[in-house]
């Protein structure tokens, strides 16, 4: 993904900051977390098409209210941003009940281990599959913490909850991975079985 900071008529300086000094803000609390924030939209059960647009339109909303967020910020500002959008992007697809374009041209990969690349893929699958079962404010706090591996403090900053709200969303996000991915091993060893 590349986006142009600079570009667009939407960036806001505060008093006193100059355009190039609003810019260097921007890129200084954008750049660095721009993969993270990619990865984490995308586990958070975006559509992989939609990813980019949607970290674009965050980078948007930051610029607008740049002037708005407290310096130091920036990153927490982000994060919950990107969160609230991917809640709302998840209800549009919900609504739309359409087949993801990550779905269309799946192809099994073409190494020598195929079994192990099959193994793999379907547990890349049920993994997504529990997330996409998993309530999106919990998903949103296991991913971070068991995929990302950020802090509970960490969490909390990003997403703007309470610590405690941290820790019972990832506790009861726990419970469920827990259990889906029992059935799946089960289904997984009676499928063994039957071979």
């Amino acid at each position: 993904m590349r986006t142009t900071i600079a570009e667009g008529g939407f960036l806001t300086a505060t008093t006193g900051e100059t355009r190039a000094t609003a810019e260097a803000r921007l890129r200084a609390a954008v750049t660095p977390h721009l993969d993270a924030v990619w990865l984490f939209v995308r586990r958070l059960g975006v559509p992989e098409g939609d990813v980019d647009d949607l970290v674009q339109e965050a980078i948007m909303v930051v610029a607008k209210r740049l002037s708005d967020i407290t310096p130091g910020a920036e990153k927490s500002f982000l994060f919950s941003t990107t969160y609230k959008m991917s809640a709302d992007a998840r209800k549009r697809k919900k609504r739309k009940n359409e087949i993801g374009a990550d779905h269309l041209d799946e192809r099994l990969d073409s190494s020598p281990d195929v079994t192990a690349a099959l193994d793999q893929r379907r547990a890349l699958e049920e993994l997504d599959r529990v997330l996409e079962d998993m309530p999106l404010d919990l998903r949103a706090v296991f991913v971070l913490h068991e995929l990302e591996e950020r802090t509970m403090a960490e969490i909390a900053s990003l997403l703007e909850i309470a610590s405690g709200t941290v820790a019972s969303r990832l506790r009861r996000a726990r419970e469920i991975f827990t259990k889906s991915f029992a059935h799946y091993r089960s289904d997984v060893r009676d499928d063994e079985v039957a071979s």
